[in-house]
């Protein structure tokens, strides 16, 4: 699957072999909120994708809310009891709260094995 970007939200990229098109959502929003789009051409898609951003958000000035956005910052973190303990004992000798250590790796980690 791949991934198209604009003003901050990101959309799938994917083919339905049954409709012979392509189509997408956007990631990361809440279960209320869903903006999908589809096109027969990449051109097509990514047109679709940006028009269907931007009507999600003139649609939520209009009516004075304020757009949700793709993922909240959050996340719940399952990890065993003993690595827990590893990464409190190790973000604490080095100064750094559990949570800045976690984000430390996940950087180092996609800024040396991911394109993004």
């Amino acid at each position: 699957m791949g991934m198209m970007r604009y003003k901050g939200y990101t959309g799938s990229v994917e083919y339905s072999e049954e409709d012979n098109c392509l189509f997408g959502k956007v990631q990361g929003l809440d279960k209320g909120t869903c903006i999908l789009y589809e096109g027969n051409t990449v051109d097509e898609l990514k047109a679709d994708f940006e028009e269907s951003v931007d009507s999600y958000l003139e649609s939520c000035r209009e009516r004075g809310v304020e757009p949700k956005k793709p993922y909240s910052g959050k996340l719940n973190l399952r990890m065993t009891s003993e690595l827990h303990s590893r990464v409190a004992a190790f973000a604490a000798s080095t100064g750094m709260t559990i949570n800045d250590f976690i984000n430390k790796a996940i950087i180092n980690e996609l800024e040396h094995d991911c394109v993004i």
